[in-house]
């Protein structure tokens, strides 16, 4: 029989909030590409309304089925995705020197966005069901480490840096989260520093000049730190209320490059100013927020860990990209949630919205 409470309990604020923050993002997009819509049949706009669509449904499935139940088969979910991403590599579509995507049907998606969720309902399972009488030791991190090193491999080899570190950022946001031993957390610190420098030599020579270029602007060269001058070109034009809609030079004379995706926050600040990037920086605050409420309010830990999991990812997220566009870190191809195009990051975005719900209405179910 259904409860009635489960809808009485629908976040409908979470959800107003993401629907319009994606409305923005459609809206972004196409004063991205405004100039070409004469000579495009299928603007990213209109493609990117389509996936908001099948998003939003998506979300709705998501929401229907109890967390516990997705909690149950988290390792079987993650070893599919798992499998997918080698995939990926084996028969993926090439892309812009990556093999990131898969093929299926008419739809290319990339399992890598899948990853990220199944990854944190993994760790929330491992860390609900394992419980110790104060602090976790290395021996407990095994399984979850094993778990995020081969996700982590498998999406470098594509490769997609961004994602790959953000991995790394969610597992180690969780061993702060769950009280790990000191003295571990020093080891793991002193071995990730130690360990850093040695990925130098896996790079692309592409993400060996972006580092470079971060490093060292002044001496980059004009290719190496092109997108990164020119993004914060974009941004600083834009002063406090911005150029107006459809009226960016930097984005509308296309100097600012991938204004569709990892530079979306570019061209919507240069458009809309300081106020417009402040009422986006509003909004995102209101979904983390909530995301943080509904892991305090969840009726159980398994809730709690998973709502702190995609918080985290969220966060993570949109920090990497800001920083990423204001120069404050290396371009590492992180999209904006709610606003950079692209269908698998747009689903995967709401797949967080809908579990988020589903905490949120069933925490008074026991």
């Amino acid at each position: 029989m259904f409860d009635r409470r489960l809808i009485s309990n629908f976040d409908w604020v979470l959800f107003a909030t993401a629907l319009g923050m994606s409305i923005l993002g459609i809206l972004n997009l196409y004063s991205a590409c405004y100039f070409s819509l004469a000579h495009t049949s299928n603007p990213y706009y209109l493609k990117q309304l389509y996936w908001l669509v099948i998003s939003v449904f998506v979300s709705f499935v998501v929401i229907s089925v109890d967390y516990q139940v997705l909690s149950q088969r988290a390792y079987l979910l993650h070893g599919v995705s798992l499998f997918l991403l080698l995939a990926a590599l084996v028969v993926g579509k090439p892309t812009a020197g990556t093999q990131r995507w898969l093929q299926l049907g008419g739809f290319s998606f990339q399992p890598s966005e899948l990853s990220k969720i199944t990854l944190v309902l993994l760790l929330s399972r491992y860390f609900s069901e394992v419980t110790v009488s104060k602090y976790y030791t290395l021996r407990d991190f095994c399984v979850p480490l094993l778990a995020t090193l081969l996700t982590f491999f498998l999406v470098f080899l594509e490769p997609d840096l961004g994602t790959a570190g953000l991995l790394f950022l969610i597992f180690f946001s969780f061993v702060f989260l769950v009280r790990l031993v000191f003295k571990h957390i020093v080891q793991l610190f002193l071995s990730g520093v130690v360990l850093l420098p040695c990925a130098w030599f896996f790079l692309e020579d592409y993400q060996k000049r972006r580092v470079l270029a971060f490093l060292n602007p002044g001496k980059a060269s004009l290719e190496a730190g092109y997108h990164a001058i020119q993004s914060k070109i974009a941004i600083g034009s834009g002063m406090l209320f911005g150029k107006g809609f459809l009226n960016g030079t930097q984005s509308q004379l296309r100097f600012l490059p991938e204004q569709h995706t990892d530079f979306v926050f570019s061209m919507w600040a240069e458009e809309w100013g300081f106020v417009g990037a402040m009422v986006l920086m509003v909004l995102f605050f209101l979904v983390l927020s909530k995301a943080l409420k509904f892991a305090v309010q969840a009726r159980d830990r398994l809730g709690s860990f998973i709502a702190i999991g995609l918080f985290l990812i969220l966060f993570w997220q949109v920090s990497i990209n800001l920083s990423m566009v204001t120069g404050l870190l290396p371009i590492v191809g992180v999209p904006l949630p709610f606003i950079s195009y692209g269908g698998s990051s747009l689903i995967s975005t709401w797949v967080i919205v809908g579990l988020l719900i589903n905490i949120k209405m069933r925490r008074l179910m026991f």
